[in-house]
């Protein structure tokens, strides 16, 4: 199974510790877009018109020097530096080990920097959303999608997708025709919060419940144990199936 989370506004800081390594990041074959999205966001950072750039307000400025400072701060794991409903949600702390091994196998966050990193790897805070266009690297999730094209496919293997992102990151990748019929999206009813909240609850439910399966019904089924649900067919052939979730 693999499931896709985006990533949190808020993210964690500690005063303490070892930078980022990412030669240890999951899908090393990311590193070359990193690379050029990581030049292009700190060239951005340290302009004085970085806000509008980033598209972010004046008063983020401090999250935005964080973009400065990404090989030298205390590194954590992702798990830790993403943090919000959704996260507080999955608190993948107290899963029991097996839960949490299947987390941390199973979970890829989709982010604007890194592309898609695991809940255990290390890396550092920073201000970017994918919805932004950086200099000499465009539109984020344009560059994103032909380099997500190259690892997603393979760590889902046979298993489903469910998929969890938001808009914005759902845009850097769509799984192909191969992938479609073992795709669905986790829609929401409601506002953005008590989504949020909910998916962080599915997928703990998904890593708790250890059951792998090739179907996207029986994934409803796993679901629909502890939530209400209502399962919709793809609109069309390379479209996703849609689970609608309500809490009980």
């Amino acid at each position: 199974m693999l499931i896709l989370l985006p990533p949190s506004e808020a993210k964690a800081t500690r005063a303490r510790g070892r930078p980022a390594n990412p030669s240890t990041w999951s899908f090393p074959a990311l590193a070359p877009t990193r690379e050029r999205v990581s030049t292009a966001l700190e060239a951005v950072s340290a302009s004085p018109d970085a806000a509008r750039l980033l598209g972010v307000s004046e008063g983020l400025l401090d999250e935005v020097a964080r973009n400065l400072r990404l090989d030298t701060a205390p590194a954590m794991p992702a798990a830790e530096v993403y943090t919000g409903v959704l996260y507080d949600a999955l608190d993948l702390a107290s899963l029991d080990p097996a839960s949490r091994r299947r987390a941390n196998r199973w979970v890829v966050i989709i982010s604007a920097l890194h592309g898609a990193v695991r809940l255990g790897d290390r890396i550092t805070a920073y201000r970017l959303a994918m919805g932004a266009t950086l200099p000499g690297v465009g539109p984020l999730a344009t560059a994103w999608r032909p380099a997500l094209q190259q690892v997603l496919p393979g760590a889902a293997g046979r298993g489903v997708v469910v998929d969890c992102r938001s808009a914005p990151y759902a845009a850097a990748w769509r799984p192909g025709p191969d992938l479609a019929s073992r795709w669905v999206q986790v829609r929401v009813p409601g506002a953005s919060h008590m989504a949020k909240h909910t998916r962080g609850l599915v997928t703990r439910h998904l890593c708790e419940s250890g059951v792998t399966t090739r179907s996207v019904p029986a994934v409803a089924e796993i679901v629909g144990s502890a939530f209400d649900v209502a399962l919709h067919e793809p609109a069309r052939a390379s479209a996703p199936w849609v689970l609608d979730v309500m809490p009980r």
